[in-house]
């Protein structure tokens, strides 16, 4: 029996050593999607506060931490499909497609942003609904005509995401997500019409110059 004890050791021994392989990527890697999803916080934070070489930066840094996330967990492909990259990714998706929503440049794909087809389309998503502050800060400071332009952009992203209709298995909930935007834009929708209507009142007002 003593050499069925030694086969069970070596066994044990090299079971151990795949599992701490396995244990360090995971814990490495959930330290990367932290930061990554960190830094996209800051980055659509500079976005709205509107310093765009501040939002550069911070995506730059998750961009770093994003692909160390998915160089340490490559050799595991069961953690790969974890979740917790699949958030980075999309964490990431959203921050860039929210700063080209609002420039108006190009929107980046999800092979240039080398992230999973589902994190892109539920960053863009998310993207679509984070205009919804940037909207209503330029309500606020009068810029009508820039937040009908991003209220459009709004529309432009719910019209393609709700012809997606894939089970969620495949998209990553995508049906939630657009259900949740479609939602923001009708709120944002209502409130630029509103502010519009006003806007052209008191221009009529104004016009129409004082009473007797």
């Amino acid at each position: 029996m003593a050499g069925r004890a030694d086969e069970l050791a070596r066994i044990g021994e090299s079971a151990r050593a795949q599992l701490h392989a396995v244990h360090q990527a995971r814990e490495e890697a959930l330290a990367r999607c932290r930061d990554t999803i960190r830094a996209c916080g800051l980055a659509i934070r500079a976005v709205h506060r509107l310093e765009p070489a501040l939002s550069e930066e911070r995506r730059g840094e998750a961009g770093t931490a994003l692909r160390r996330a998915q160089e340490v967990l490559s050799p595991f492909p069961v953690l790969a499909a974890a979740g917790f990259l699949h958030d980075a990714e999309k964490e990431y998706a959203e921050a860039c497609l929210t700063d080209a929503l609002v420039s108006g440049t190009p929107l980046p794909g999800a092979g240039q942003l080398e992230v999973g087809l589902a994190a892109w389309l539920n960053g863009l998503a998310e993207a679509g609904s984070e205009l919804r502050r940037h909207l209503l800060d330029r309500l606020r400071a009068g810029e009508t005509s820039r937040a009908e332009t991003l209220l459009e952009a709004m529309e432009d992203v719910y019209d393609v995401l709700v012809t997606v209709e894939y089970p969620d298995a495949i998209t990553g909930g995508l049906r939630r997500t657009t259900d949740a935007l479609r939602a923001v834009v009708e709120r944002s929708r209502a409130d630029v019409t509103t502010t519009v209507l006003q806007t052209k009142l008191q221009r009529a007002i104004e016009a129409a110059g004082p009473l007797g």
